[in-house]
């Protein structure tokens, strides 16, 4: 197991339920969820010849992108080179981490509409797009994150912060392959709700939020997503700036952790399907996906 499925006694008291864990992607050595796709990807590409890569990412897949570019060009005399394009808009914080890695081989630039430039720089071919939104190959690293999550005991539903769906895609797919009956609930903000908005009807619901990896407006997975999130008997949830700080809260008074307001996505989505009286026999997990 690469990250911990940790269980959470105080939480599952606090809403009252049977069984509640966390799933501490957090804690994954690439900073996040990403970790389990990003380097996959790369290495898979990299077989075929790939040796240019590009990225347009609001922090947790380019950061994972660059840390896997940084492990592998230790150990090469031919560097692989990849190049990491932000918005104007990226918070400080994950600008920062990026631009640690900066060197002949990787470099972070800030661009006014960052996908459109990687759509010019990479439409010849010679450089490889690192696009989890649009490339099933994304889809793969994430069965190994299936698979450390069925190691919680009877495991009933999963709650995932979602902005390509490309992460809930994969798990939804890999629990129904298998054929385990586990939930999928997605859960998106305020301020970006492209597949959820199928599952919630509320149009008061726009406010610009404080959970920033939340990004992909486009949503060209959406009817996959919904599918899938239907077939698992899942469903999709709208978390509020107020509900998104409740979680935070809520986790730090009853299980000490300080969680980001991207990886509260998944609590705030458990509180409301909880309040509306949803419930599970077995085990229900969080997906603290990261910064």
């Amino acid at each position: 197991m690469i990250t911990p499925n940790k269980e959470c006694p105080q939480l599952k008291e606090a809403l009252e339920m049977e069984s509640v864990f966390f799933k501490r992607e957090d804690l994954h050595p690439y900073g996040s969820h990403k970790g389990r796709s990003i380097p996959v990807m790369i290495d898979l590409y990299l077989a075929q010849g790939k040796k240019h890569f590009a990225i347009s990412s609001s922090g947790n897949a380019a950061l994972a992108a660059c840390f896997h570019i940084e492990k592998l060009n230790n150990n090469r005399l031919d560097k692989i080179k990849l190049e990491v394009l932000v918005g104007q808009h990226i918070f400080t914080e994950k600008l920062r981490k990026l631009e640690k890695f900066k060197n002949e081989s990787i470099s972070v630039t800030m661009h006014d509409r960052p996908l459109q430039t990687l759509f010019q720089k990479t439409k010849d071919g010679d450089i490889c797009t690192l696009r989890q939104s649009t490339d099933d190959t994304a889809l793969i690293g994430y069965s190994e994150l299936g698979k450390e999550l069925l190691e919680i005991p009877n495991l009933s539903a999963v709650f995932i912060g979602t902005s390509s769906g490309t992460t809930a895609q994969a798990l939804a797919e890999y629990f129904i392959r298998i054929n385990k009956k586990v939930e999928l609930h997605i859960v998106q903000t305020s301020s970006c709700h492209t597949i959820s908005n199928h599952f919630v009807d509320d149009e008061t619901l726009d406010e610009k939020s404080i959970a920033d990896a939340i990004v992909d407006h486009g949503a060209l997975r959406r009817d996959n997503v919904i599918r899938l999130v239907e077939e698992t008997n899942g469903s999709g949830w709208i978390a509020s700036n107020e509900q998104i700080l409740s979680a935070q809260e809520i986790t730090k008074i009853n299980e000490g952790i300080d969680i980001s307001t991207n990886s509260a996505l998944s609590v705030a989505g458990l509180m409301q399907a909880v309040y509306t009286g949803k419930t599970w026999d077995g085990s229900v997990v969080c997906v603290i996906c990261g910064d």
